[in-house]
């Protein structure tokens, strides 16, 4: 695990190329958050990664220009594990669009 000062950036404001987030199917229950932080595919890799291993979790969608993450799962997510999993990442969860 490599830990992240909370700057605001993994990269500087530098870019680091797009995301691979995966596409949101519609199943269940999808949720948008809003994110501070990320400004490059690898913080958008980072936070989906985070958020994709949390149970009931079937495709995470993040968005570094925007700050959103799209999140569809089995069943509505407790907040308080989503924004542990944001902070673990390194970022900060704003809160629900």
């Amino acid at each position: 695990m490599t830990e992240q000062t909370n700057s605001g950036s993994c990269c500087g404001g530098g870019s680091c190329g797009s995301g691979a987030a995966a596409d949101v199917q519609g199943i269940g229950v999808t949720t948008v958050y809003k994110v501070s932080g990320m400004t490059c595919g690898h913080c958008e890799g980072a936070v989906s990664q985070e958020i994709s291993a949390l149970e009931g979790v079937s495709s995470v969608t993040a968005d570094a220009k925007t700050g959103e993450v799209t999140v569809a799962s089995a069943a509505p997510l407790d907040e308080a594990a989503v924004r542990a999993a944001v902070d673990e990442a390194g970022y900060e969860l704003v809160g629900l669009i």
